[in-house]
């Protein structure tokens, strides 16, 4: 998951946006280079346009428009990578995606048996 201040990639030049793109395809290059397989990922949308659904305690559900937490690091997007290697993965993902401050957080997908 990644994650960093929304308003830095809200009014980025467009050459600054061009160079990140370049960054995340360098990152997924380096990624099948080194055997780790990204199985998908996405940008996300800027948090201001999330809609928050809530149930409380109460029992009555709440819809808002918003993020559910405001914050001054947002997610902004995610890869999914399947690895045996997490530290590689760490340190690799730091080397590319990170030039401009931020942050990841390699987290493990729990799979349930059917």
């Amino acid at each position: 998951m990644l994650w960093g201040d929304e308003d830095v990639w809200e009014n980025a030049t467009p050459e600054t946006q061009e160079r990140a793109m370049g960054e995340h395809g360098a990152f997924s290059e380096a990624c099948e280079a080194r055997g780790y397989r990204i199985l998908g990922g996405e940008e996300l949308g800027f948090s201001k346009n999330a809609v928050t659904v809530q149930r409380p305690e109460s029992g009555d559900l709440t819809i808002t428009e918003g993020p559910y937490v405001e914050l001054a690091e947002h997610l902004g997007g995610y890869y999914v990578i399947e690895t045996d290697d997490v530290q590689g993965l760490a340190r690799l993902a730091g080397e590319h995606l990170l030039t401009d401050g931020g942050g990841i957080e390699l987290r493990p997908v729990v799979v349930h048996d059917a």
